[in-house]
């Protein structure tokens, strides 16, 4: 590195072009850092409105690298993933998205603007499927199934899978751990034990807010401490269905995580309490996506 910039000299047989050359390789080197971001050659993240005034990011197909070598042992091991483009809500599904859907509002703390808690995760996806038909797109889960099996082809919404998850939250980052937490997300040590209007914190890359604190959000994966070790390369959904009331991926930190548990990469399996007539966990929420097209 050069003590000053004034250091810095082109020598006498160097001609003008060869610096601007030399130049544009440095910057190009300087640039080329990013090995854990969502590789693509396609558009960058676009702000739409939908047709029910909902705000999404639509997010082009890619690959990443997900998981973490470095922590929890069901985070590893590190594998590529590729996955087609899809949207996905910029902010957590709040209360009034959810009564809007001519659904009871089950949450702790009421306020039309913070986000759905206490929410089952049949729940969100009844929501899904209500959102889907007021925009007059095909509902992607089967309310006739015990599980509500999901038809990744159709139209309507649903929840993200643990990949599409993990990319849209580490869209644009070189790591799996967010910087300057405390600008982004509402968890223990800055939450004052409850959750907050969504949309305060700064967005990750994508632009998308909540994505690291104030409710953990459901996705629509079984959840399997091994997984990753037989995860296919594309669109995983995760492990087939084991049984009865198993337990479903939940990810994202919450208003009372420690700011280890709002890394990106980490794991957590939930009882979905669609059995449990006392579903008091006010720190599930969720929010839907959509495939692009």
């Amino acid at each position: 590195m050069f003590n000053s910039i004034h250091r810095f000299r082109v020598p006498h047989r160097f001609s003008a072009g060869g610096a601007i050359l030399l130049l544009i390789a440095l910057t190009t080197l300087a640039c080329d850092r990013n090995p854990s971001a969502p590789s693509t050659t396609a558009a960058a993240p676009k702000s739409i409105t939908t047709a029910s005034g909902v705000e999404m990011i639509s997010l082009p197909g890619g690959e990443f690298t997900m998981g973490n070598d470095h922590a929890n042992p069901d985070e590893a091991p590190a594998h590529k993933v590729t996955l087609s483009p899809f949207l996905i809500d910029k902010f957590e599904v709040t209360q009034e998205m959810f009564t809007k859907a001519q659904l009871p509002n089950p949450s702790h703390w009421q306020d039309p603007k913070k986000p759905v808690e206490r929410v089952r995760w049949r729940d969100a996806k009844q929501y899904c499927n209500e959102r889907s038909l007021l925009e007059n797109l095909r509902p992607c889960y089967n309310e006739k199934t015990v599980d509500w099996d999901c038809d990744y082809t159709a139209s309507g919404y649903r929840l993200p899978t643990e990949a599409e998850w993990e990319y849209a939250a580490r869209f644009g980052t070189t790591d799996s751990a967010s910087q300057q937490l405390s600008q982004s997300a509402w968890f223990a040590e800055n939450a004052g034990a409850k959750t907050h209007v969504v949309g305060q914190k700064k967005p990750n890359p994508a632009g998308l807010y909540d994505m690291d604190g104030n409710v953990s959000e459901w996705c629509e994966d079984v959840y399997s401490a091994t997984y990753y070790k037989d995860s296919p390369v594309q669109n995983p959904t995760g492990p087939k269905d084991p049984g009865k009331d198993v337990l479903r991926v939940m990810r994202g930190g919450n208003w009372k995580s420690s700011a280890d548990l709002c890394r990106p990469t980490v794991r957590q399996g939930q009882r979905t309490g669609n059995t449990d007539a006392c579903f008091y966990t006010d720190f599930c929420g969720f929010r839907c996506v959509r495939r692009a097209g």
